[in-house]
């Protein structure tokens, strides 16, 4: 999987980003300080914590359930005027996620939970060959002045 093309700015995209990380642990830190950078640079400090929260529990399921050995998986951000998208491509389409309850003492099985609480909307996009996972949030507006309204 390489870097997509970033989708033309007249898509209705104020800002787009995209990074291709290799599938291991070290890069979902990396992949969630990435986001977090962006969403504050883009003029959004105060999603910036959930942005990179969300960010990395789609990171992690990529790396748990859908990467295969030498196969990117990819990070999108992006930003209208009302909503921040992250989006993680990962080459197993055959691996759904999949929300259920965790056992109380369990380490894992919490993320969607997580993703589902922050965000507005998410769903799965099956492609030819792997998936995306995607989750929006909704920002404030942006004012004239490029700062967001509170």
């Amino acid at each position: 999987m390489s870097d997509s093309c970033p989708p033309p700015l007249s898509k209705g995209y104020d800002h787009y980003d995209t990074v291709s990380y290799t599938p291991s642990p070290q890069n979902i830190p990396r992949a969630r300080r990435h986001v977090a950078r962006l969403v504050a640079h883009w003029g959004h400090s105060g999603a910036a914590g959930d942005a990179a929260l969300v960010a990395s529990e789609l990171c992690t399921n990529a790396l748990l359930h859908g990467c295969l050995r030498d196969r990117l998986f990819r990070v999108e951000t992006s930003l209208t005027g009302t909503a921040l998208r992250i989006a993680v491509t990962d080459p197993k389409g055959e691996r759904l996620p999949q929300g259920r309850p965790a056992d109380p003492d369990a380490q894992f099985g919490r993320g969607l939970l997580i993703v589902r609480t922050l965000v507005d909307r998410w769903a799965v996009e099956h492609l030819a060959v792997g998936k995306t996972v995607w989750a929006e949030m909704a920002v404030p507006e942006m004012a004239v002045t490029g700062r967001a309204d509170a």
